[in-house]
């Protein structure tokens, strides 16, 4: 039994070290379907049962030819003439054994007009290569059913991603870049009162060069404020002037510990409070919550009655320090400081969380203890998306934007792909075919792919505007080719974005992911 758990740690031990014991479990309970296997659809679900996803199910009506083999690493001429569905659930099924892997051998565009209910048993449903027409009613479909929607598409040297769900919220959003939640501009009793126990002005040379910068910077800070009227350093020649403070307790230039005083001294001026993006989420209608309200915003009702009562405004502690200098019993002690005012406010988290589940008439306990904690922890990291329609954007795009997008050297490439690849569906549906499928239309393609791009930008409220000519004329040279670097690393973004979405972990693309393999750029376009 030991060996059994054991072994998905093992298997997955890299990847557990980035989303942790409770992405992992998200990841194996999804059930994932694609639509078309081709090397977009293939590369992204590759990715997904390597991570070990629960179950994949691919659907496509195509046998495997002999074109296949040039740009799909998972068929080989054994497979020629098969299902290609079949033929790839049984490679996937070689890459991870304990990913469920099924398949219908159905065109998609057929199962979206014919059995919409389908899609409705699966988390994620990833759609590859679809035209327009079929994108945009199943779109429709997994809105519906709160069904989360992937699409991607290659296409020569270009390639898009876009999400759609109606609303996805995340917790753990993991930012790069993050300050630490020291509280240094509005300390609490205990950590007061633990910095005033420590002389700063020791000049036992071993305690002054190992006093932690938390404890300096607490005092000094209140020294200043006692100066200042109550105030801290907020302008630029108050902050060098409270720099200039934390040098002169240096006894010697090589502490390390006022050198991190000094370099984290901004801390102090952090302004109190939350932030705007915060402030959205609980002033948010969402927050009002009734017995169909997600767990999510119940947490965020909660935070707000805390924020109003126990947090005296402030959010939850994090309840972590950063490494610092410091004599091991000082940061021992400041770590307890820390851990037990997290803890704290936990625990009113957790009644008022109790107190809302009663209100609304759910059970009280139907909330865990490790999501509420979890909940605390990253209360300043809070995100939530809300995604357009692919409909909407499509016929009622923010024309502001699409204008800005035009008119930025940096974005214009990223707006004729985006507007190109819309195109060639229009197009495709007129004439039964891509641009540039045959090379002796090449050349009456491209004025008829510049007329019916004419059109798309004119539905788009662009009457006038004009795309590149070189573009235009590229994409009919791409005749549709799904190219295998293209294709891997449209997939890979891809199953980035589902393993996002899953997890409920990092932050998905907040618009149409475009790639630009010819000047290898890849940009967001929020329309």
């Amino acid at each position: 039994m030991a060996a059994a758990v054991a072994e998905p740690k093992t298997k997955y031990d890299r990847q557990l070290r980035i989303w942790g014991d409770q992405g992992q479990a998200a990841l194996e309970k999804a059930s994932i379907c694609l639509l078309n296997c081709g090397p977009t659809g293939t590369e992204a679900l590759k990715n997904l049962v390597l991570g070990g996803i629960g179950s994949v199910t691919v659907v496509d009506g195509s046998k495997v030819e002999a074109s296949d083999l040039g740009n799909n690493f998972l068929l080989d001429e054994g497979c020629l003439g098969q299902p290609r569905a079949k033929s790839i659930c049984n490679f996937l099924q070689e890459l991870n054994d304990a990913v469920k892997a099924k398949f219908v051998e159905e065109s998609p565009v057929t199962l979206i007009d014919t059995n919409p209910s389908f899609f409705s048993q699966f988390t994620v449903v990833i759609a590859t290569q679809l035209p327009e027409s079929s994108l945009l009613k199943l779109d429709g479909i997994c809105r519906k059913s709160d069904i989360v929607l992937v699409a991607a598409r290659s296409y020569g040297l270009t390639g898009l991603v876009r999400v759609s769900i109606k609303e996805h919220t995340v917790i753990e959003s993991k930012p790069d870049h993050f300050l630490d939640d020291l509280r240094l501009h509005n300390p609490w009793t205990e950590l007061k009162q633990f910095a005033k126990s420590i002389d700063i002005n020791d000049k036992d040379p071993v305690v002054h060069k190992h006093t932690p910068y938390i404890v300096i910077l607490v005092r000094l800070a209140e020294k200043w404020a006692d100066a200042h009227d109550g105030r801290l350093p907020s302008t630029r020649q108050e902050k060098k002037d409270f720099k200039d403070l934390i040098r002169a307790h240096m006894l010697n230039v090589d502490e390390e510990n006022y050198k991190e005083a000094v370099e984290s001294s901004y801390k102090v001026s952090v302004t109190p409070g939350i932030s705007n993006e915060i402030r959205q989420i609980i002033d948010d209608n969402s927050a009002e919550v009734n017995s169909s309200s997600s767990d999510f915003w119940i947490l965020v009702a909660a935070l707000k009655e805390f924020i109003a009562h126990e947090g005296n405004g402030e959010l939850p502690l994090e309840g972590t320090i950063p490494d610092m200098t410091s004599l091991t019993e000082y940061y021992v002690s400041l770590q307890k400081i820390y851990q037990a005012k997290s803890e704290s406010d936990y625990l009113a988290m957790e009644h008022h969380v109790k107190g809302i589940l009663k209100r609304i008439g759910r059970d009280p306990e139907s909330i865990s203890r490790a999501y509420i904690k979890t909940f605390c922890k990253n209360a300043r990291k809070l995100r939530v998306c809300r995604y357009r329609s692919i409909e909407d954007e499509f016929s009622a795009p923010i024309l502001s934007e699409v204008q800005r997008y035009f008119a930025d050297e940096d974005y214009s490439y990223a707006m004729n792909f985006y507007i190109l690849l819309r195109a060639v569906d229009r197009l495709a549906a007129n004439y039964n075919r891509l641009p540039g499928i045959y090379d002796s239309e090449i050349d009456e393609d491209i004025p008829r792919l510049k007329t019916v791009a004419a059109s798309v930008l004119s539905d788009m409220g662009l009457n006038g505007a004009s795309l590149s000519e070189d573009l235009i004329t590229e994409m009919c040279r791409f005749g549709g080719a799904e190219i295998h670097p293209v294709a891997a690393f449209i997939g890979g973004v891809a199953s980035q974005e589902v393993i996002k979405l899953v997890t409920k972990q990092f932050v998905p693309l907040q618009g149409t992911f475009i790639f630009n393999g010819i000047d290898l750029k890849s940009q967001v376009l929020v329309l």
